[in-house]
């Protein structure tokens, strides 16, 4: 059964009304030359169509999902929901949580053995080589798929006569025994979760359930768990939506499975090489973002001013909308640089390593740039950022250097993870280069070296604003905004709440944290030209009026309401 049903189709992104609350004009070339205009058919399976009949539950794969299931993937795949119905457990279905056994045992370098009376609060535990067995993987997929749909049992094939199995696993037992519909709900005492559940909303139980997992009391947290999923959904509200992935990563830090749903919700690559992809969406309909690659790109254009030869270095280049921006932007500046070089690293991690790698993002802005009657090279460097050193750059004479890190850097472990900290010495190798200017472009909130609870709540208030703000820009009912939400967002909440040590990849710090990090590394901050705070609260006014900028001293920040999202930086 596909997670999210018939939905209705992408919006062109030639719309007029596409970014904004207000009307504005189409500004969809800047993101998509050389493409076709964003149209409907843009998500056929594996995406969404709403043509698309629903998939048979009783088939063993789910064609059309957006997280196919794979036998031979090794992935602890997350499930969404169906279109009109909410992520809850259904008290009549006997395969009725999402949660995997309490009673598995895990071999790796340190052996992890999580059992039903086990009440330890330690869950920072490193679990880098914890892999399932295929045959329990598919069977964990099947019975979280139905626990998020709520389907009944009479509805479903059963999972054990689908894998030629005779007889259900010990651990599958122990699963349903987990959260139960006729367990007792009474309070125990050695659980602090209260009996008037029916009185707290989705968020008191969501910051409950974390307060118990600090305090090591699993039951207590497996119980809320059962209680939000009655509650919460991926079709509601923002608040409901947020809470659905909340509840999901929640689980998954109990059962020790965050690493691999992390991995089963990479980005998936669009259909061609025409379309965007999942997060490079977000990227776009999300101002805020937009808003930290325009800072971005105005500082590079007056770097380049005067230069005649200029390379740009980005490691992570993502699908190169941020470059087709500037191209158009330097062809009409009379101080254009007669030639430009661009170098991307292709990360095996990327989701464009699946349609071609950058080779053919390598070809996009090559047209382009010939258009513009820019001299263009692009050098696709295949490795992974950590990987990488000065000399695969080739750095050459009478060429002005710049360094784009937009939403990157975070993924790169620091000194809380390994005493290696690439985090720093990617930083300082930079610096080494002697760059005439380096962007940073990144979230702002501190989900790195937080303790648990408090890095539970910092989430709740960033990713609240995040899907308040999608709200505001793409309709409740877009299928673009289901992608987004489910591909990029649910991947990192769950990445965040769930995983510690080296499986937590999603690493935010907040604004002060960066600025001293690059601070550390010997950089110094660039000021931003008048002219760069000034056209953007100028086309902030099209948006909608709950958007904000601030600015200060070398810093931009772009936010939504009260809650700053993102922050934009620039240094030599």
């Amino acid at each position: 059964m596909s997670l999210i049903r018939a939905a209705t189709e992408s919006t062109a992104y030639g719309g007029s009304n596409l970014y904004a609350r207000k009307g504005t004009p189409n500004r969809s070339g800047l993101y998509h030359y050389g493409l076709d205009p964003y149209s409907p058919d843009m998500y056929p399976q594996p995406y969404i169509s709403s043509s698309s009949p629903l998939c048979d539950p009783t088939e063993p794969s789910i064609p059309g999902s957006l997280y196919d299931l794979q036998v031979s993937s090794n992935l602890y795949q997350l499930m969404a929901n169906s279109s009109n119905s909410p992520i809850i457990l259904d008290s009549n279905s006997s395969v009725n949580n999402s949660v995997s056994s309490s009673n598995i045992s895990h071999q790796s370098p340190q052996s992890v053995s999580v059992s039903d009376n086990q009440n330890s609060p330690n869950f920072d535990v490193q679990m880098d080589n914890l892999e399932f067995d295929e045959d329990e993987i598919q069977l964990k997929l099947q019975e979280l798929e139905h626990a998020l749909l709520g389907d009944s049992d009479a509805d479903l094939m059963d999972p054990y006569q689908e894998l030629g199995l005779d007889q259900e696993p010990v651990w599958e037992t122990s699963i349903k025994e987990i959260i139960s519909p006729t367990s007792p709900k009474e309070c125990s005492s050695e659980s602090s979760v209260s009996c008037n559940d029916d009185a707290r909303t989705p968020r008191q139980l969501l910051f409950d359930c974390a307060a118990a997992i600090s305090e090591g009391s699993i039951e207590g947290a497996k119980n809320i768990i059962s209680e939000l999923r009655k509650q919460v959904s991926i079709q509601g509200d923002p608040p409901q939506r947020l809470a659905a992935y909340l509840t999901e990563g929640l689980a998954a830090r109990i059962e020790f499975s965050g690493n691999g749903i992390y991995k089963a919700l990479k980005c998936k690559e669009p259909p061609s090489s025409y379309q965007l992809s999942a997060m490079q969406i977000l990227f776009e309909v999300c101002p805020c973002f937009r808003f930290g690659f325009m800072a971005a790109n105005y500082a590079i254009i007056e770097a380049c001013r005067g230069e005649q030869k200029v390379h740009i270095i980005d490691f992570d280049i993502n699908q190169g909308t941020q470059y087709i921006n500037l191209i158009q932007a330097l062809s009409s500046h009379p101080n254009k640089p007669r030639k430009l070089r661009i170098t991307g690293v292709d990360d095996p991690e990327s989701v464009q390593r699946q349609i071609g790698g950058l080779r053919i993002i390598g070809q996009r802005l090559e047209k382009l740039a010939e258009d513009c009657k820019i001299e263009f090279e692009f050098h696709a460097l295949a490795g992974q950022v950590g990987e990488i050193g000065p000399e695969m750059l080739e750095c050459r004479r009478g060429e002005a250097l710049v360094v784009n890190f937009a939403f990157q850097l975070h993924h790169m472990p620091d000194e809380s993870v390994s005493t290696v900290n690439e985090r720093d010495r990617l930083l300082r190798m930079v610096k080494g280069l002697r760059p005439k200017l380096v962007t940073v472009v990144e979230q702002d909130v501190n989900a790195n070296t937080a303790p648990f609870y408090t890095r539970f709540g910092e989430v709740y208030n960033y990713y609240s604003a995040i899907f308040e703000s999608l709200d505001a820009t793409l309709p409740r009912e877009s299928a673009d905004r289901m992608n987004v939400e489910k591909q990029c967002l649910a991947r990192e909440i769950v990445n965040i709440v769930a995983c510690e040590g080296p499986d937590r990849i999603e690493r935010y710090e907040a604004a002060g944290k960066w600025k001293a990090r690059m601070m550390m590394a010997g950089f110094v901050s660039c000021p931003f030209n008048s002219n760069v705070s000034g056209s953007i609260k100028a086309l902030l006014k099209s948006y909608c009026d709950r958007y904000r900028f601030e600015e200060e001293p070398g810093l931009l920040h772009f936010g939504w309401e009260n809650k700053i999202l993102v922050v934009a930086s620039a240094w030599k």
